[in-house]
Parts: C-alpha cells; structure tokens; sequence
C-alpha cells in the first residue's frame, strides 16, 4: 500500500513533469507578462515607479495551486449539488480570463474586479499593486493541466467523490509539484522587467499587451486551441509520464501479465462488474447474481457494438462461450460505450442481436466498470481463474488459441477430472495478419478527428476542397459538411471523402438514410443506409496493401469513423 509520503513524492513528480511538459505553453505568456505589466493604473505610478509587487508571481502561483486543488477534488460534486452543469466553473474561469484581460487595458475594470481580495494588497509595495492571487485562481479554473496518471486519479476521485487524506495529499503535492516551475517562469517574467529598460517606460503599452495576450487566451480556450496545440507537439515528457505512473499504481510487470502473454500469471483479483444500467442475456435481464458466477473460469470481453475490431473478435469469443460454457467457462460482455449513441440500452440490445452473442452483456454506459478494470481499449479481455483471479489480459483482435489454451488450462485446474473437447482454434487463427501494417482508426468528428489532411476539423458547417495530394493514413472532405462532436454530415448536396489508407480491410461506421457511393482500384460501387449507427464493410482482400478510397455520401447520412484490418 502507498504511504502517505510516497503519495506527497509522486504527486510532486507528476506536478514538476506536468510543469514543464508542453500543456503548459498556452498560459506561460500570461504569467511571463502579467508580472511585467502589473503596475500603476493608466500613468499613475507607485513610489518603485510603478512596477508591480515583488510578491505578485508568489500570488499568481498561490492562486492557482489553491484554485486547482479545490476543483479538482470538489468541483464535480459542488456542481452536482447546485445542478449545474459539469463545464460550470471551466466557463466561469475563461469569463474572469477575458474580464482581467480587459481590465489590463482599462483599469476602472480591474479595480471592480481587485475588490473582493483587497486584503492581499497589504503585500505590494506600490501604492496600487495588482492582485495576483485572482489572476491566479482564474488561471487554475480556465486551464486544464495535461491528464498525466497523478492527475487522472486525483481527477477520478473528484469525480466519483471518493476523496480521502490520501487523494488530498496527492492533489496538494500535484499542484505545488506543477507550481515550482511556473514559478520559476513568473520569476523570469519579473527579472526581465526589472532588466529591461523598455519595460519602465513603455508599462501602459505592456499592460495593454498582457490584457491582449489573456483576452487570446480566453477566446483560445473557448476554441479548444490549446488542445490541438499539445496534439501538434511532440510530448518529450511522455516516458517521464510513464514512470510516474508504475509509481503510482504499480508494476504487474511479470513477463506473464502483460497483454497476450503466453504463459498465465498472478495479475491480482478481478476488478468488480458494476454500475450497469441494463443487462442482457440474462434471466428477466436481471443482473448476474454472484452465486451464478462463483467458482467458475470468468472471460470478461470489452466491447462496444459499432467498433469493427470488435465486431471481429465477438465471434471467437461466442465460439469459446458455445464450447466450454458446460465446462465451467463464464463469459461476461461489457458494453462501454464509444460513442454517445451507444449508451442507449435499445441501440445496443439491437447491436447483441446482430453480432450473434448469446453470453450475458453489463451495459456500461456510464464506463464504471471500464474505470473499475482501469482499461484502454476496444477489445479487451481479462481471463480470471475459478478463485476470482486475473491470470491473463489480452487487448485488441487475434489470440483466440492463446486465450483458449489458458481457458483449459484454468478449467482443468479448477476441475482435475474435467474431460474437455478438442480445441476449436490453431496457432494459425493468432498468426494470421497478426504483422499486417494497416492505417489506425480513424475518427472523423471534431472531438476525436484524426488524420484529417486540411488542418484542424471544427464544429460547424464548412466548404471543403480536396489537396493536391494526400499522404498515407489520411483523410480530406470535398463539398459542404456539418462538423459534429462525434460525425460529419454533407449537407448542400453530395459530400465527397478520401481515404489513403493501409490494410486488408476498410470500414466505416455509418448511420441516417440515404445513399453511399465508393471507388476503390477502379471499381465503384453504391449502397443504401437506413437505420442507427453501425459498421459497414467497404474494402475486402485476401491481401494486406494499400490504396486510395473515394466515396460520396448523399445528405442524410452520418459518418462516424473508418476501422481497418
């Protein structure tokens, strides 16, 4: 178990790494400048000659780790208390953001804005000296740090209100560990004005610069630029993430628990199936009680009902199900959902019929048991044995003779006397494409695009014009398209996509009612859609390669993402 301290020396770790990781870079021109431009108020100057108190970095710094550390630990349950939505206090923040900025430029406004924390003035030197603690408190509320591990789990605390001395202490230790090299920044800030000759007589035009720079911030953040900013950059901190993270959690490290591993392990109890808002495949789709469960093999399968890769691998899970469930084997499906339209519970019940799966499904539309197992992906499985312990996990397609192996395995151990049938699968079934080079998933949405070969993929409505050319693993619209979170839509007439892309197989998660026409090595050809998202099958070869695919969508249709196999 991780003491306390050790709890206060990862979160600092995580802090400092987050500190100066790349998330950092859209607020550090606000905290270089706002030490060099806060001063006397228009051309009023304090008795230093206007320049701001030699406390006001500290301010700025306090601030944000006091403002971090409350909402992150206290903002979601608050919210859901007072019934206001989750996004609240972000909003609020980047309001004060473009406030402060304003008032940078004209001070009556930022006088109106100092008052409620006039308290902190008696630190300044000057006569008027800017309140760096509400620029400070603001910051922490408008900007979202990197999600690294500490941060996650501080945040998943918060969130589920489970917040204990340990979670303080790990929110704490974050937000001075993220604090000491803003600092730092806000230190240098201070040192170039003090330096720099420009500063002392040109402050009204540096105030107004800094209120410029913060009212940018603020429009950036509404934008959601800095996100798209830290995807463009590479993340030199990454490895350093990494270890903080066996820190934190810990290493199952054994050659036998890592996904797919040949031989089984000891990889610690199976995590709890709750949460569900539906089951299906059960009795009266009633829960699966435990004495249903006790003593037996248990497969748990993570899927959601549109993701082609999982639409792959269900098959050999209801094989391993129809075969060995006499046995002892219990297989258990988890729906988490992908997308939004996979939490309705008649969407995925119409998903199970068509996929064929006959073993009981937890519909896990608010991802509790995702969060319980702490997974990643779509597929996933975690194999535990009769005691209710994982012995092995394996992520994405493939491994079905790996996976069933250590399903007899584990039923023989549970049962010596147990006489099985023949394997159903071969080495070849985890084999086969298992070094196929093919194109990643690929999302087509605003939240999540990927891939998009004309810059960055906005919500709204936009004209669109194919490149000259497109490299390998991309896409790029033609025409005119309604962006949404999680889809676009042509509207205005027919949309065109195209698709470089690698593999044997391309598929497109699609919903609405009209028609789809694609090409693909010269040959064309057209389908209707009608009905709720699901995947539909574009390019079929024997052959793993690459190509370039060209379709048209009629309006009323709705493209989600591309999968490839």
């Amino acid at each position: 178990m991780t003491t306390i301290s050790s709890l206060v020396v990862i979160g600092l770790l995580g802090g400092l790494i987050t500190g100066i990781s790349p998330c950092v870079l859209p607020v550090l021109p606000v905290i270089l400048l706002s030490a060099g431009a806060q001063g006397a108020r228009g051309d009023e100057q304090g008795p230093d000659g206007g320049f701001a108190s030699r406390f006001h970095p500290y301010l700025v710094v306090t601030g944000l780790v006091v403002s971090f550390t409350v909402f992150t630990l206290l903002g979601s349950t608050l919210l859901s208390l007072l019934h206001l939505p989750q996004d609240f206090i972000r909003w609020v923040g980047i309001v004060m953001l473009a406030l402060i900025g304003l008032g940078m430029m004209v001070p009556k406004v930022m006088e109106v804005l100092e008052r409620p924390f006039a308290r902190f003035q008696r630190f300044g030197g000057s006569r008027n000296p800017s309140n760096g603690f509400l620029l400070g408190l603001v910051l922490g509320a408008a900007y979202v740090p990197c999600a690294g591990p500490v941060l996650a789990a501080v945040a998943v605390a918060g969130a589920t209100g489970r917040i204990g001395a340990d979670t303080v202490a790990l929110a704490v230790s974050f937000a001075v560990g993220t604090a000491i090299p803003l600092l730092g920044f806000a230190l240098a800030g201070r040192g170039i004005t003090e330096r720099i000759r420009a500063f002392r007589t040109r402050q009204r035009a540096i105030r107004v610069t800094a209120g410029v720079v913060m009212l940018g911030l603020s429009v950036a953040l509404v934008l959601d630029a800095p996100a798209a900013l830290q995807r463009r950059l590479p993340d030199y901190t990454a490895s350093l993430q990494a270890r903080t993270d066996t820190f934190l959690h810990g290493d199952s490290s054994s050659e036998a628990c890592r996904p797919g591993s040949a031989t089984l392990g000891d990889c610690g109890p199976l995590p709890a199936i709750d949460g569900a808002v539906a089951w299906l495949n059960t009795p009266g789709e009633q829960p699966l009680a435990q004495k249903d469960r006790a003593g037996k093999v248990t497969l748990i399968d993570f899927f959601a009902y549109s993701c082609i890769n999982c639409q792959r691998s269900v098959p050999g899970i209801e094989k391993l199900h129809q075969t060995y469930a006499r046995y002892g084997l219990q297989v258990i499906g988890v729906h988490s959902p992908e997308y939004a339209f996979e939490k309705e519970v008649d969407n995925v019940r119409g998903g199970v019929e068509r996929l064929g799966i006959t073993y009981p499904v937890a519909v896990d539309s608010n991802l509790t048991t995702w969060t319980n197992f702490n997974n990643h992906y779509w597929p996933a499985h975690y194999l535990a044995d009769a005691q209710g312990n994982v012995r092995q996990t394996h992520v994405g397609e493939g491994g079905e003779a790996t996976t069933e192996k250590h399903v007899r395995e584990l039923l023989k151990q549970a049962n010596p006397s147990v006489s099985l049938p023949a394997p159903v699968f071969s080495d070849a079934d985890d084999d086969a494409g298992a070094n196929s080079p093919r194109t990643p998933e690929t999302y087509l949405g605003a939240e999540r695009a990927s891939g998009f070969a004309q810059g960055s993929l906005q919500e709204g409505q936009h004209a669109f014009s194919f490149p000259a050319g497109l490299q390998a693993d991309a896409f790029a619209l033609d025409g005119t398209w309604r962006v949404e979170r999680q889809s676009i839509a042509p509207v205005e007439g027919k949309g065109r996509l195209r698709l470089s892309y690698r593999g044997k197989q391309v598929n497109l998660v699609i919903s609405g009612e009209g028609d789809l026409t694609w090409t693909v090595n010269g040959q064309t050809r057209t389908a209707h859609v009608s009905g709720v998202p699901n995947g539909m099958e574009l390019v079929s070869t024997d052959e793993a390669g690459s190509g370039v695919l060209e379709l048209e969508a009629s309006p009323g249709l709705q493209l989600y993402s591309f999968t490839f196999g």
